[in-house]
């Protein structure tokens, strides 16, 4: 993220030791002409991304007035949450903090917002005389719209850059957070009653704290682990699907073994250990169609546990993303996938289900997208 105090210049030709007094006059000229302006702004772009000069020398891209530059899926999955905005301004207050501190503090900021309605009607304890559940309002109906303000984007919980980013945003006095600006934070009242805001010593974000990322689904971190076994089952394949970045791929070949390695089978010799050949034979159609799909240009994975081997294509991390017109759809390269690797078309339009081939191999009848499985750390 960060330039590297050891920047590499390239050599400007006629810049050497032999010629040092005739380029003297061209090093001034180069050095005024970035200075003055006199340089193209492509050329200045070059430079600064190439680690020529300082990038604090050119202007930062300007922010859109109305960016909010919301939290998304694939942010985190451990954030700061910074502070929190809800009612009348919400908004407003959350996309001046989330932009100063892009902008000033060049943090990586999200804004999260989620509205919440006690204007109807729910259930409550005990049962009427007639024997009908109760119903109940809220004192205060209203709907209300809450606006986080999250920082940052770390690997876990107690990342150490997380916890030196954490103590950044709790020192921090953001303009848009001092005197009458951000009335619409949650809790100011609170912190004005209990004197927190009186004292000048800490930031107005000192409460912040880290938190996964709310738009994470619920099994995001309790996904289960292979285990050893299988780990080891895996080892030594080349594109092996515990090696897949993404969250997701999509299954498109299933080949059962109609066995399962009973390692006291094994030890003992018994009948079951014949089955063991059904296994490999479903392990070997799986490598050789990986092999194969990745011949075709197809970034394809297998994986083998005790009952199967299957074949995936892809790595993702979202199934939907955002189509036009603000509604969420299906990921178009998924859906490509299960169209282009899943049964014939044109013999499914006449009734006629057949699934695909490759290279003698069959291919399942429903491709579809599953999640990719996860690997004890420092396996390999």
């Amino acid at each position: 993220m960060h330039n590297s105090s050891m920047t590499s210049v390239t050599a400007i030709p006629g810049m050497n030791g032999a010629s040092h007094s005739s380029c003297r006059p061209r090093r001034l000229r180069l050095l005024a002409a970035l200075l003055g302006g006199a340089v193209a702004s492509t050329a200045a772009t070059a430079f600064a991304q190439g680690a020529w000069l300082p990038t604090s020398w050119f202007a930062p891209a300007d922010i859109p007035a109305d960016a909010m530059f919301p939290l998304a899926e694939k942010d985190g999955p451990w954030l700061i949450l910074a502070t929190t905005f809800r009612g009348e301004g919400a908004r407003d207050d959350a996309r001046r903090l989330v932009q100063e501190l892009r902008r000033d503090h060049k943090l990586r900021a999200f804004t999260h917002e989620k509205s919440f309605d006690y204007t109807g009607r729910q259930q409550g304890l005990g049962l009427n005389p007639d024997g009908t559940p109760k119903k109940m309002r809220y004192a205060n109906a209203e709907q209300i719209v809450e606006v986080a303000v999250l920082v940052g984007d770390f690997a876990s919980v107690d990342d150490p850059r997380g916890q030196k980013m954490l103590a950044t945003v709790k020192s921090l006095q953001p303009k848009s957070l001092t005197g009458d600006a951000g009335k619409s934070r949650s809790f100011s009242e609170f912190r004005k009653m209990v004197g927190i805001d009186r004292n000048t010593e800490k930031g107005p974000m000192h409460l912040a704290f880290v938190i996964p990322n709310p738009l994470l689904p619920d099994d995001f971190f309790t996904r289960q682990e292979v285990d050893r076994f299988v780990v080891e089952m895996n080892a030594d394949v080349t594109h092996s699907l515990l090696d897949c970045p993404g969250r997701y791929s999509v299954r498109v070949a299933t080949f059962t073994g109609a066995g399962t390695f009973d390692q006291k089978a094994i030890a003992s010799g018994e009948d079951g250990v014949k089955l063991e050949s059904r296994l490999a034979d479903a392990a070997d159609k799986a490598h050789r169609l990986t092999q194969a799909l990745r011949r075709s240009g197809w970034q394809a994975w297998e994986f083998h546990d005790r009952e199967s081997s299957v074949v995936c294509v892809g790595s993702f991390e979202q199934l939907q993303v955002p189509q036009a017109g603000g509604a969420s759809g299906p990921h178009p390269e998924i859906a490509r996938v299960v169209r282009e690797l899943g049964p014939d078309a044109t013999k499914l339009a006449t009734g006629t289900v057949m699934p695909r081939s490759i290279e003698g191999i069959l291919l399942d009848v429903q491709p579809k997208p599953v999640e990719v499985p996860r690997a004890p750390g420092g396996w390999r």
